[in-house]
């Protein structure tokens, strides 16, 4: 089965498409984002071959794949440790949340390890620079 799901995301990669804006290449500050043509007479919209493709249901990832992680797991989003605990590590991956601070993010993420899950944005414990302590020598002017 493992070897199945793993064939399917790779046959999920190979055949997405990738849908353009209409003008992307003719202005810089187009974003590139899908935005579905609306205009009377836009090439896209009436579906001009050349002009690219436009969203269509066959173009799905097939059901078994649907919404998982290219690894194969699916994608948990995680705020705080007491979410790691119905995680199954053969199932899930954890994926620490944006807003979560960094003494957080390295508690959730020691714990995750612990507990075997992996995790898909891991972070560096940041290193902390001591500077050596300086000698002063204090003048004395009665001397």
């Amino acid at each position: 089965m493992a070897d199945e799901k793993m064939r399917l995301i790779r046959m999920r990669a190979e055949n997405r498409a990738r849908f353009q804006r209409r003008g992307i290449h003719e202005k810089k500050r187009l974003a590139d984002v899908w935005r579905k043509p609306k205009g009377r007479h836009n090439k896209l919209r009436r579906q001009i071959k050349a002009k690219g493709p436009l969203p269509r249901p066959g173009y799905g990832s097939p059901a078994a794949v649907r919404g998982l992680h290219p690894c194969g797991l699916s994608d948990i989003l995680v705020h705080n440790e007491r979410m790691l605990a119905p995680l199954d590590p053969a199932l899930h991956a954890v994926r620490i949340a944006a807003g979560v601070g960094m003494k957080k993010k390295l508690a959730i993420q020691k714990k995750a390890m612990e507990a075997g899950l992996r995790v898909l944005n891991p972070r560096q414990a940041p290193e902390i620079e001591e500077e050596p302590a300086e000698e002063t020598e204090e003048v004395g002017g009665d001397e």
